[in-house]
């Protein structure tokens, strides 16, 4: 954190302090989590559903926090306020306020923001020191959380900012009023909660619609909603993608073993980029990053040699094990109809090349709304359409229901469903070697558990 005195502190935000001399100066960071604390850091104690973050103070200190934000007095070195959440959104919105010499960037979009963070965290610190979230921190909590990591030799932070309504982006820049704002694509994700694609591309728009006359906007052209975000104000419009008319784009594209190669083109040059990131999705991803060096004054070269270096960083995104000639693809974290696409056409991708059959183990895809039967089905038909061998379906049959293959017509593509995962690694664990599986679920279905039990028993068979 950006150095405070503790005086400066209870003043912001509104505190009582406890066994903390006002003179002292505060430049540690916040942990939420009482077991994640260590010596250089402090706890705020949130309220939860289950349990209140009070209880863990004493605890939280005794791991290494130097003091805590609480509601109640519990005897410890802490601020006791009205509501820790909006003490840190406070402390939080009066740092930012101090950062004159760091450069704010935001990231919102339907899916590819935590992969575009952790690109720009790789390519960024070529400029200067960069602080980007812990997961996917991207709500009222995480905002403030990432910003309270910047010290004052950050030069660069980055912030991603998710929505479930709108007014939420909103809020969000509020707090951490960034200057460069970066939408990559409307999709389908949270349509349950907004109720169309133009609404959807409206909450994301407030990012643009936030930044300050001298700001930039970075938006990609992989739908019709968002290249238009900010037209006919006087901020500076970047598009980023495969298209001619792209300012910045890939060209040449190609792809071996599901990994993009391809020329990164802009105004200031042309440089060769072979991403080790899995998937043609993350070609996006990866022009997205590169719009933000290119306009922050790394040279195109480096932006591409950067690029072509950074390797996959958070948990579950098309993570690949490759065991005993065995492939998996571990994509768990989430899903939508959009990323439901892009892996599938990776899985299929890489078993053409391995030779094997292709293993598409799909959960339930949440948060769409009333387009969910359709939505399900579509993704099974396109399963098929791309050739997928088998298509499993664990917990749901919405990608079965409907859907109707005819043999004589090349539909090959042979269906299963269990409804528990132990009945689907039954099945699983007999695969042959040069397969390919794909695991995808959104997060609440909990497929990681099943690709972390597939794991095991490969591991156990090579052994």
């Amino acid at each position: 954190m950006i150095p405070l005195t503790v005086a400066e502190i209870a003043e912001i935000i509104g505190a009582q302090i406890v066994e903390l001399d006002p003179t002292m100066v505060i430049t540690e960071y916040p942990e939420i989590d009482s077991r994640k604390v260590e010596e250089g850091s402090f706890f705020v104690a949130l309220p939860g559903e289950r349990v209140d973050g009070n209880t863990y103070a004493k605890e939280a200190i005794e791991n290494g926090a130097r003091f805590a934000i609480t509601t109640i007095n519990v005897g410890i070195p802490s601020f006791v306020v009205a509501d820790s959440a909006v003490a840190l959104t406070a402390l939080a919105t009066a740092a930012r306020a101090r950062m004159q010499h760091c450069t704010f960037i935001g990231i919102t979009g339907s899916h590819g923001k935590t992969t575009t963070k952790d690109l720009l965290g790789h390519i960024l610190p070529i400029k200067g020191e960069c602080t980007v979230p812990a997961g996917s921190f991207n709500n009222e909590i995480g905002v403030p959380l990432t910003i309270l990591r910047c010290t004052d030799a950050t030069r660069f932070c980055v912030v991603e900012m998710g929505a479930r309504h709108m007014g939420d982006i909103t809020a969000l820049c509020a707090i951490a009023k960034p200057q460069i704002g970066v939408v990559l694509v409307v999709g389908s994700a949270h349509l349950g909660e907004f109720g169309s694609r133009a609404a959807i591309a409206k909450a994301k728009g407030e990012l643009i619609d936030a930044l300050p006359e001298h700001g930039v906007a970075v938006l990609g052209e992989y739908d019709e909603l968002t290249p238009h975000m900010g037209e006919g104000s006087a901020r500076k419009r970047i598009t980023f993608g495969e298209k001619s008319t792209s300012k910045v784009r890939a060209a040449d594209l190609e792809f071996r073993e599901g990994l993009a190669h391809f020329d990164l083109v802009s105004e200031s040059g042309r440089a060769p980029v072979a991403l080790r990131l899995l998937g043609a999705h993350q070609v996006a991803n990866a022009l997205a990053a590169a719009a933000v060096a290119l306009e922050v004054g790394i040279p195109i070269d480096s932006v591409a040699a950067a690029l072509s270096t950074a390797e996959p960083r958070s948990k579950w995104r098309m993570e690949l094990h490759d065991v005993d000639e065995l492939l998996l693809i571990n994509d768990s974290y989430n899903a939508n109809p959009e990323s439901m696409q892009a892996a599938l056409r990776t899985l299929v991708l890489l078993t053409q090349e391995r030779g094997g059959s292709s293993w598409a183990v799909l959960g339930k895809m949440h948060e769409i709304g009333e387009s969910e039967r359709e939505e399900h089905l579509r993704i099974g038909r396109l399963a098929s359409k791309l050739g997928v061998d088998h298509l499993v379906a664990v917990g749901t049959e919405l990608y079965l229901d409907g859907l109707q293959l005819d043999p004589s017509a090349g539909d090959e593509m042979l269906t299963h469903y269990f409804l528990t995962q132990e009945e689907a690694l039954e099945m699983l664990i007999h695969v042959q070697r040069g397969d390919v599986l794909l695991v995808k679920a959104s997060r609440a279905e909990h497929l990681d558990e099943l690709a972390e039990k597939l794991l095991a028993n490969w591991q156990v068979e090579e052994e």
